[in-house]
């Protein structure tokens, strides 16, 4: 298949700027993956989508505020750092802008001196390894000073931090937000629970190569980034637990469904586990986990369309695109959602 079969049109005032409140009020497109059919409803309706003995998994990474603005010492230039993944203690990986005031051993200070750093090497693809230093703990400062780092199509400033966060969020590491997570409440969770469903969490750090653009014709020689996953034993458990007594496992999101079919692929089945991967999923790859998926609508061409265009077919998937555009959902990581069932 190549990259622009998974074009579509999207008219630049449907990609959402703020979230809705409460979280759960977004709309949702509900796809039969069998059928193709379409449904409309509101998030709070998905409860009535969900049996007794299905289970519900998600991720429950928690996003790095990790946008620093501060001041070349010396000179006093204006820097920006972006941190991209943490190499040991306060060493991390970065990215920095203007990049030319960022050359090996320049000193920076963040937030009136509460954070400094030294850029300890200078990488092949531009990217600065730096030593963070602080008199208190390294992420509390951070989050003292630290923005979110929100993609690139959303240019509003975010008022509430934890709008970028979902609910159950935990483990701090991410640099960009497990989206399709953002739309469930307290509330909502509670009425689930109540139902019978389980729910159950897996850990994958979303770097920022998810926002990544394929830029090869051919869709297979697209070369995945890497990210950081972790499945308790609590969870592989009820996964497996869920599949022998005939319910579905339904993903809340596409990072939940990497690192699901990423370890089945690996292992054979389900179990308690930590790792990276790179796993690629596009049209003809066969699903060993998921029975549904909930879901953002995502980036025309991307990694991310392909994903669920293999989970619920090319057509059907394409057409519940222009279905979302005709109708005015709202698109990306603030937007609206879709449960494919």
């Amino acid at each position: 298949m190549k990259t622009s079969d998974f074009y579509y049109d999207l008219p630049k005032e449907l990609i959402a700027q703020t979230p809705v409140e409460p979280r759960d009020s977004s709309r949702l497109l509900v796809l039969d993956r069998q059928s193709g059919e379409i449904t409309h409803r509101h998030f709070y309706d998905i409860i009535d989508y969900l049996d007794e003995c299905d289970l519900i998994v998600a991720n429950d990474s928690r996003v790095l505020p990790a946008r620093i603005f501060g001041i070349k010492e010396g000179t006093g230039a204006r820097v920006e750092f972006l941190l991209l993944k943490q190499i040991s203690g306060n060493r991390w990986e970065t990215l920095c802008k203007p990049g030319k005031k960022a050359r090996e051993g320049a000193k920076f200070s963040f937030g009136d001196g509460l954070l400094t750093a030294t850029v300890a090497e200078v990488r092949d693809d531009g990217n600065r390894v730096v030593d963070f230093d602080c008199d208190e703990n390294f992420f509390s400062a951070l989050d003292k000073i630290g923005q979110m780092p929100l993609p690139p199509y959303i240019t509003e400033e975010l008022k509430d931090k934890e709008r970028y966060q979902t609910v159950y969020s935990h483990e701090l590491g991410s640099a960009a937000a497990p989206t399709a997570g953002l739309h469930f409440t307290e509330e909502l969770m509670d009425k689930i629970r109540a139902k019978g469903v389980n729910i159950a969490y897996v850990t994958l750090h979303v770097g920022l190569g998810t926002f990544r653009p394929v830029k090869v014709d051919d869709v297979t020689k697209h070369k995945m980034h890497s990210e950081h996953y972790e499945i308790p034993a609590e969870t592989a458990e009820l996964i497996n637990k869920t599949k022998q007594n005939g319910g579905r496992v339904i993903s809340i999101g596409t990072t939940t469904c990497r690192t699901l079919e990423s370890v089945a692929a690996e292992h054979g089945g389900i179990i308690p586990c930590e790792g990276f991967t790179d796993i690629f999923i596009y049209p003809g790859f066969e699903f060993k986990v998921l029975d549904g998926l909930v879901t953002n609508f995502h980036l025309p061409e991307s990694t991310l369309i392909m994903l669920v265009s293999a989970f619920a077919g090319y057509d059907n998937i394409m057409n519940a695109y222009k279905t979302a555009v005709d109708e005015k959902y709202r698109f990306f990581s603030f937007g609206d959602a879709m449960a494919i069932l």
